[in-house]
């Protein structure tokens, strides 16, 4: 039988002690973590990405044979330096043959280069970036986020000074071959393409995150997984053959925190930020991916309270995509970070080096990436409060007016907190921690105008994502009229 506690206060009485998840007082920082955001190196992360920018470009169709140039001598590299970086990580490549499709203008043997930290438990946390690189000509970005829509891209598109469409390198618009350069027979993937920002901040952080755990000698319950990715100017190709792959094999992925464009302050129009960082998530309202960056921002105020978290409501900037994505698509819980201000003429051409970096801004973004996944690494799985035919475990017991919540135990949970807010209200105002129940009544409290969720808390105090309850779509069918 489960085990229950009923509160038998009045509903206003329940409300009115418990505070707004905002004002809570936080438990006490866990030394570890701490100590782990403390080891983060600006130094290193500087000569990472000298060393990244160091390869002319990191293009996935540039030549792979060249021992110092290009995408192949900047794989091994990375494969190279991860092994260096601690005996705990397991350091392969994730090699996908890539056939001839859209942005592969040829078969292509694709490398993501993977360093697993082994955890406790086989569930997965990702860390990703992706190393890869792109010069579509001098104008870069802006040259796309200025261009009149609807106009026809100039014949000379793969040529220094071109246009390039504000979706053209994410794939996640699909012009016509004509108007997208890489697409083009004269295309040159071996131009320079040094991606100092796009995304050598994404991989440097990756790479330095991968380090600084592997060498922490902290057991986390969850596996770690820091993988720097290739193919996602193309369409996210690396990500997405990856994905694919674990999917098949039922591998379990918590989280994906993804980091694409995540180094420069100053914006090309001129405001500086080194204060802010965005998170991208997609819906809806209470998705997973809500729910992780929602974690994220609240375990950021502890560990790295300088620090502003902007959640943003979309899956990405507007009509632009990344590695995220592919982990969106098949189900698994997955963000994007994003610097606060960009400067698009940075970006997809050769201007992108390493002056556009602040790598005092790029190792704060580090510290808030460390401090969400290590919190979320060791914390026990997130409650399921799904029945087994995928139904909310949510009612209106016992009196047919009260707000009943059950969720299934989390493997290592002492104890559990309910969260609730107002259903037009995007994230939690009030919170309760309940002890080690698997059932938990709030009386006349209306399920129809609160959203209701729960979190797993840990020995040591670390507590999951909160698992929301969601009603499910209903689809019904069509009315049936008389002919």
């Amino acid at each position: 039988m489960m085990k229950s506690l009923v509160i038998v206060a009045a509903a206003c009485a329940v409300l009115a002690m418990a505070r707004p998840v905002h004002a809570q007082p936080k438990a006490d920082a866990d030394p570890r973590i701490e100590k782990l955001l403390a080891s983060i190196s600006e130094e290193r992360l500087q000569q990472l990405l000298e060393k990244l920018v160091s390869f002319g470009t990191r293009n996935t169709l540039s030549d792979p044979n060249n021992p110092t140039r290009g995408i192949g001598a900047a794989r091994q590299w990375i494969l190279d330096e991860m092994k260096r970086s601690s005996p705990r990580l397991q350091v392969s490549f994730d090699t996908h043959q890539i056939a001839q499709q859209g942005r592969i203008t040829h078969d292509v043997e694709l490398r993501n280069v993977v360093a697993i930290l082994p955890g406790r438990t086989p569930r997965r946390i990702y860390v990703t970036g992706h190393y890869d690189t792109l010069n579509l000509g001098r104008g870069g970005q802006l040259s796309g986020n200025t261009r009149t829509r609807g106009t026809t891209r100039p014949t000379a598109a793969a040529t220094p000074g071109a246009a390039t469409p504000a979706a053209v390198s994410e794939g996640q618009s699909r012009p016509a071959q004509n108007t997208d350069p890489q697409r083009r027979p004269d295309f040159d993937h071996n131009v320079d393409a040094p991606g100092a920002n796009d995304d050598g901040s994404g991989t440097a952080l990756t790479m330095e995150l991968a380090r600084v755990f592997g060498q922490s000698g902290i057991d986390f319950d969850a596996t770690l997984v820091f993988m720097c990715v290739a193919g996602e100017e193309q369409g996210l190709i690396g990500s997405r053959a990856h994905v694919q792959t674990i999917a098949a094999e039922n591998v379990d992925v918590v989280a994906d925190f993804n980091n694409d464009i995540v180094g420069n302050s100053h914006g090309g129009n001129g405001i500086i930020n080194q204060e802010t960082l965005r998170i991208y998530s997609e819906g809806p309202e209470d998705s997973a991916s809500r729910a992780l960056a929602r974690f994220v921002r609240r375990v950021a105020a502890a560990y790295v309270p300088s620090h502003h978290i902007e959640l943003m409501a979309r899956r990405d900037r507007f009509g632009r995509g990344s590695d995220h994505s592919s982990f969106n698509a098949h189900g698994y819980p997955a963000i994007v970070f994003r610097e606060a201000n960009e400067n698009f003429s940075k970006q997809h051409s050769a201007n992108d080096t390493l002056d556009g970096v602040d790598v005092t801004y790029l190792a704060q973004n580090a510290r808030v990436n460390a401090a969400g996944l290590a919190s979320l690494a060791l914390a026990p799985p997130a409650p399921q409060v799904t029945s087994e035919r995928g139904r909310p475990m949510l009612g209106r017991r016992p009196s047919g007016y009260d707000a009943n919540l059950q969720w299934a135990a989390s493997p290592g949970a002492v104890a559990y907190r309910i969260y609730w807010r107002q259903a037009w209200t995007p994230d939690w105002q009030h919170s309760q921690v309940v002890g080690n129940v698997t059932e938990y009544v709030l009386p006349n409290v209306n399920i129809d105008d609160y959203v209701f969720g729960v979190a797993a808390i840990g020995a040591d105090g670390h507590e999951s994502v909160v698992s929301a309850y969601v009603a499910p779509d209903r689809r019904d069918e069509d009315v049936k009229l008389v002919k």
